[in-house]
C-alpha cells in the first residue's frame, strides 16, 4: 500500500508515529515560511505541517510521509475527526497535478445542474456526495442482512430480455447474430421472479436494475435500483409484514430510528380523506426527520382508458383478482379489486406489489378483459404460461425503489444526489456524452438505417 493510514484515521493515540497519507489538496494556508495543507480522501481530512517552497495548488493528489504530532493548545478542530493532530511533513510527492477545477469542491457553495453533470467525477469528490453514497452502500447492506436472516436468496435475473408491455416504453438493443430482432433492457424483472416462483425458489430477492423510457422527473431516472422481491405460498398480509419488518430494521440499523407500525388504507380510502393514492400522513409536512409509511390496499385491477375505450390493467396483467371479485370479471371489470397494494412514505409512492395469477384459466379471463388474444398473449408470454402448465405455487412480491428510499431517508427529493452517474432531464449523461452516435459499421452490423425525419429508407418505395 502507498499509504499507512486514511486521512480521517488519525488520532492522539498515534502521536509519535510516522506515517504517510495519500489524497487530493482541499485547503492551502501560508503562514509566514510555514505552509498548511488540509489533504482530503473519502474517509475525512488531516492538516500537514511542512516548510519551505511547495508549488502545490488545490485537487493536486500528493503522498505526504511523516510525523503525527499533537496541535498545539487552542488551535484544535472539533469539528474534525483528526482535528486534535496533524502531521509534520518531511517529504511530500505530487502523483498528479490538476487543473483549477470548475466546481468549488471544499466550500458549501453547489454549482448548478449542467456542470454538476458535466464534471461529476469533480462533484463526487464533495465531501456531501461521498456522504451520500457511502450511506446508499449502508441501506443496501442492511436491507440485505434481513433478507438473507429471512431465508431469501439473492438471484440475478437477464439484462437483455423479451420485450414486453409493462406500462412505460422499452429500451431495445438490436442483435447482431439474429438479423431483424432485438432485445429489450428490463423494466423490471416481474416475469423472470415469477419463473423462480415456478421453480421452486421460494424467496427470492435482488437489488435489480429496471430501464424505462419515460419522461423525466426529480424522482425517476432511465435507470434506477429497486429492491425486488417474491415470495411463495403466502398471502397479501405475509408479504405486508415482511416489508414492514424490513423497513424497520433498515431504519433502527442506519438512522436508530424505531418506526411506529405501518398505517394501512383502501385505496378508496385514500381518495376520499386525502384526494390522492399517495397520502403523506406526516403531522408536520415539512421531507425533515419525521417517517411516515403506510399502505394503500384494494386498488381496481383494471382501469379504463376513455381515449381507445378500452379497459387497461391498473398494475400488471399478472396481478390476481381478489377472489370474491372474480365473478364480476367478464361483465362489470370496474367492480373487481386486485390484490395488491402499494407502500408510501411521506406522500411519496416507494413500490407496488401483488398477489400473482398462478392459475392459466384464471390469466385467460384478465387477458380477455383487456381485449389480449390468445395469439398476442403466447407471442408477448408464452414462456411465462409455458411454465405455468407444470405447476406454480401461490406467489407474490414487489418492487422496492431503492434510489427513492435513500434519497428521502436523507432528506432529498431528487435522486441524483443518491445516484453516482445520473442523467438529466433530457436523459442524457452530459459526462460522457450518451447518448451519442454510433460508428456506421455498427448500425451495418446489426441491420439498423438511420432515417432522418421527414425522409424514407433508401430501400423505401416512393
Amino acid at each position: 500500500m502507498l499509504r499507512t493510514h486514511t486521512c480521517g484515521e488519525l488520532k492522539k493515540k498515534d502521536v509519535g508515529k510516522k506515517v504517510t497519507l495519500c489524497g487530493w489538496v482541499d485547503t492551502i494556508r501560508e503562514h509566514g515560511k510555514i505552509n498548511f495543507i488540509d489533504l482530503r480522501d473519502r474517509y475525512g481530512k488531516t492538516q500537514i505541517v511542512f516548510k519551505g517552497e511547495h508549488g502545490l495548488r488545490n485537487e493536486f493528489v500528493v503522498s505526504v510521509s511523516g510525523e503525527v504530532k499533537n496541535r498545539k493548545p487552542g488551535t484544535e478542530n472539533r469539528e474534525l475527526g483528526t482535528g486534535e493532530v496533524e502531521v509534520f511533513a518531511d517529504k511530500i510527492e505530487i502523483i498528479n497535478e490538476a487543473k483549477v477545477p470548475p466546481i468549488k469542491i471544499n466550500e458549501n457553495e453547489i454549482a448548478g445542474d449542467d456542470i454538476r453533470m458535466k464534471y461529476r467525477f469533480l462533484d463526487l469528490r464533495r465531501p456531501e456526495m461521498q456522504r451520500n453514497l457511502a450511506f446508499r452502500a449502508k441501506v443496501a447492506q442492511a436491507a440485505r442482512e434481513y433478507f438473507i436472516e429471512n431465508d431469501f436468496i439473492e438471484i440475478e435475473t437477464p439484462l437483455l430480455v423479451k420485450p414486453t408491455p409493462e406500462g412505460a416504453r422499452d429500451y431495445i438493443v438490436p442483435s447482431r447474430v439474429n438479423e431483424g430482432k432485438f432485445y429489450a433492457l428490463p423494466q423490471s424483472p416481474q416475469l423472470y421472479k415469477q419463473i423462480l416462483m415456478i421453480a421452486g425458489f421460494d424467496k427470492y430477492f435482488q437489488f435489480a436494475r429496471c430501464l424505462r423510457d419515460e419522461d423525466l422527473r426529480a424522482d425517476r431516472q432511465p435507470e434506477h435500483t429497486q429492491m425486488d422481491l417474491e415470495m411463495s405460498f403466502v398471502e397479501q398480509k405475509d408479504i405486508l409484514g415482511f416489508v414492514e419488518g424490513l423497513y424497520k430494521h433498515i431504519f433502527k440499523k442506519i438512522l436508530g430510528i424505531q418506526l411506529s407500525a405501518f398505517s394501512i388504507l383502501t385505496h378508496e380510502e385514500a381518495k376520499k380523506k386525502y384526494g390522492t393514492d399517495k397520502p403523506d400522513l406526516r403531522k408536520d409536512k415539512g421531507d425533515a426527520g419525521e417517517f411516515a409509511f403506510c399502505w394503500v390496499v384494494d386498488f381496481p385491477l383494471f382501469s379504463y382508458n376513455k381515449d381507445e375505450k378500452k379497459w387497461e390493467p391498473e398494475h400488471h396483467i399478472f396481478t390476481s383478482p381478489k377472489k370474491e371479485h372474480i365473478k364480476y370479471l367478464e361483465k362489470e371489470p370496474g367492480k373487481v379489486l386486485g390484490d395488491l397494494f402499494d407502500l408510501v412514505l411521506n406522500g411519496t409512492e416507494l413500490g407496488s406489489g401483488s398477489i400473482r395469477i398462478n392459475n392459466p384459466e384464471l390469466q385467460e379471463k384478465v387477458m380477455k378483459v383487456i381485449g389480449m388474444k390468445k395469439e398476442e398473449a403466447r407471442r408477448k408470454f408464452g414462456f411465462l404460461l409455458d411454465a405455468y402448465e407444470y405447476g406454480g405455487p401461490v406467489h407474490g412480491g414487489m418492487g422496492l425503489g431503492f434510489d427513492r428510499l435513500v434519497a428521502l431517508m436523507l432528506g432529498f427529493n431528487d435522486i441524483r444526489e443518491v445516484i453516482a452517474f445520473p442523467k438529466n432531464k433530457a436523459a442524457q449523461n452530459p459526462m460522457d456524452g450518451s447518448p451519442s452516435e454510433v460508428e456506421p459499421i455498427q448500425l451495418k452490423e446489426t441491420h439498423i438505417e438511420i432515417v432522418k425525419k421527414n425522409s424514407k429508407p433508401k430501400n423505401s418505395k416512393k
